[in-house]
């Protein structure tokens, strides 16, 4: 058996002896992915009302988020840190600046597939815009909506390793210690973790677009002879 971690690429006896810091690292990486996806649906959700009313800002609102998403995370810490300090602040601003440009090309893409002949419908048989938008337009933008925000989830699962270096937990706080440590098993303990905790949230959102989408199953289904 091995017992020395330097034996070892990994050191299975120290990963097996810290189940209750691998949960509580699972928990805080949870958590900073789940305010930051949230804050970003909600900033970005109202972008997009705002683009789809005046469709002039549509073009500095994708230029912003565009901007945003180039940023480099570390650059964007230090630009971060002389006013919001280390920690929890920080870390959110980039993580829900990261969102933006995702979800708002998204949200507006899947808004502008509503084919015409369905609003104008809508609109003939007296929906009001913002009743329109809610109980037609969303429905029917639900598949490109949710896809944006698997793609979002992901990004900032993968992003949230990074603030580790300014203070906050997550996985990344295993590949930070492995890191000032010379010592390998921290390191793939962290990055497997991320990667599974990706996957296992991508298939969570896509089961829900399934849920929320039942008719685009329907749509595919082969005709019975």
């Amino acid at each position: 058996m091995t017992t020395n971690p330097g034996d070892a690429f990994i050191w299975w006896e120290w990963i097996t002896r810290r189940p209750g810091e691998i949960w509580e690292r699972t928990i805080e990486h949870l958590q900073m992915t789940v305010v930051a996806v949230t804050v970003g649906c909600v900033i970005s959700a109202a972008l997009t009302l705002i683009a789809l009313r005046y469709r002039w800002t549509l073009g500095p609102i994708t230029w912003i988020g565009n901007l945003l998403y180039t940023i480099p995370s570390l650059a964007l810490f230090v630009i971060l840190i002389p006013y919001t300090g280390l920690g929890f602040l920080t870390a959110q601003i980039a993580l829900v600046s990261y969102t933006i440009q995702i979800l708002v090309r998204n949200m507006v893409a899947g808004i502008n597939s509503v084919p015409a002949s369905v609003t104008e419908a809508a609109t003939a048989i007296g929906y009001r815009r913002l009743h329109r938008l809610w109980a037609v337009e969303l429905p029917l933008a639900a598949p490109t909506i949710i896809a944006g925000i698997r793609i979002a989830a992901v990004t900032v699962i993968g992003l949230v390793t990074i603030t580790a270096l300014i203070g906050n937990g997550g996985y990344g706080a295993f590949i930070n210690d492995g890191l000032n440590r010379r010592f390998s098993t921290p390191i793939v303990l962290g990055g497997a973790l991320s990667i599974l905790l990706a996957l296992g949230v991508d298939a969570l959102l896509m089961l829900v677009q399934r849920a929320a989408t039942p008719w685009t199953r329907r749509r595919l289904r082969p005709r019975s002879s």
